[in-house]
């Protein structure tokens, strides 16, 4: 039997929690923890509904309040799913591996730069212990892209030249303020749309394209970044401070450049893709919809389709009993780190080397470590072009 415990009772906790326990049947969710006992209680009932034997959460092991993540992994679990807005990601990876614990870790790891030298300390011990640390950069467990990132190393569109990727889409999901609901509890159940909680848009869901783009370089980083953003829809105070725009340019030592744009503007054409220019053709990748390369040795992908989520869980528990635990953390942090660097060039207006970016101290929340129903914490002002320092 492996015990596995979610911490973060969101929609997306939730799930990873129901991929799990269709990863193996001797997998058994034990332990719940969230900040807020209501959802707790709506994950728990989700879960009961999928498999009620398995769901073996007893009162004494539903924890709620900034502590909670303590007490889950304090509990006797095997295995951790961390879900829980990513402004806590750092505290919880660090505390789950401390503890010795397999982990399923969302993305992004981190929300700003200290958060990431936190991180990267917590994936350096948890190879040392030979953890699973597997992450939520999802689009790595899909056949389709992988089968044309295979190509893409093997050359097919020959060297590459320049990359370019678009995340154009909606509004995010929002939840109106309750008459019971003090600030706090209003910015943590809409925490997309705060910097401190959510690092912003290219860091909480762009991502995964910034992610592509370091997969196609298969690992090389770029060594500076420049870029712009803003508010152009979201005026109204409901939406925090998070932008609904970036454009970021980066350059790689070799010369090549990859350019990212991402919107989040209702009633705008929407546009998932990645277009990899090399020398001898051309991959692009529109996200369930066409993977295929142009040029001297042209591919199209009809091989089979799969749940991604599902067989990233498939993976990390099939690790787990080989006894060969996968770890992703090295290039998750490294897209987390990218993701960042692209929200600092955004809200400054400045150009900036990946080592400028890493060095930062800058934070945008209170001190995680101190944080409770107390905390009093004013909205960061929307970051401003050529006002805003980072560094």
């Amino acid at each position: 039997m492996i015990k596995v415990g979610l911490i973060g009772c969101g929609g997306r906790g939730t799930g990873a929690a129901v991929q799990a326990l269709r990863a193996d049947p001797q997998v058994v969710i034990t332990a719940l923890a969230d900040i807020f006992e209501d959802r707790l209680a709506d994950s728990l009932h989700a879960l009961q509904k999928v498999d009620t034997k398995r769901t073996k959460v007893d009162p004494h092991h539903r924890f709620v309040g900034f502590d909670s993540y303590r007490q889950l992994i304090d509990s006797d679990v095997d295995v951790v799913l961390l879900a829980s807005p990513p402004y806590f990601r750092p505290l919880h990876l660090s505390a789950a591996v401390a503890a010795g614990k397999h982990v399923f870790c969302e993305k992004p790891f981190a929300v700003d730069m200290p958060g990431v030298r936190k991180v990267l300390e917590a994936v350096k011990v948890s190879k040392e212990k030979n953890l699973a640390l597997v992450s939520g950069f999802c689009f790595r467990y899909d056949y389709r892209k992988r089968a044309l990132f295979e190509k893409v190393h093997q050359r097919a569109v020959g060297e590459i030249l320049s990359l370019s990727s678009f995340r154009f889409g909606g509004e995010l999901p929002f939840k109106p303020r309750q008459s019971h609901w003090n600030n706090l509890d209003y910015s943590l159940r809409n925490w997309h749309y705060y910097n401190w909680l959510s690092g912003d848009i290219i860091v909480e869901q762009s991502i995964h394209s910034l992610d592509m783009m370091l997969w196609a370089m298969n690992g090389r980083l770029p060594y500076k970044a420049i870029g712009t953003g803003g508010r152009q829809v979201r005026i109204a105070e409901k939406y925090g401070n998070i932008y609904d725009h970036f454009a970021v340019e980066f350059e790689f030592q070799n010369g090549v450049k990859g350019y990212h744009l991402t919107r989040q503007q209702p009633g705008c054409a929407n546009r998932n893709t990645v277009d990899i220019v090399g020398s001898e053709g051309t991959a692009s990748l529109e996200v369930g919809r066409r993977y295929a390369i142009t040029g001297r040795r042209p591919w199209v992908y009809q091989g089979p389709t799969n749940n991604m989520y599902q067989t990233q869980h498939d993976a990390l528990f099939a690790s787990i009993r080989a006894g060969n635990p996968i770890n992703d953390g090295g290039w998750s942090t490294n897209s987390t780190i990218l993701a960042i660097l692209s929200t600092m060039v955004g809200y400054s207006g400045r150009e900036l080397t990946w080592e400028e970016a890493l060095a930062s101290d800058l934070t945008f929340g209170p001190p995680i470590d101190s944080f409770d129903w107390d905390t009093r914490w004013p909205t960061p002002p929307v970051a401003m072009p050529g006002t805003t320092t980072v560094i």
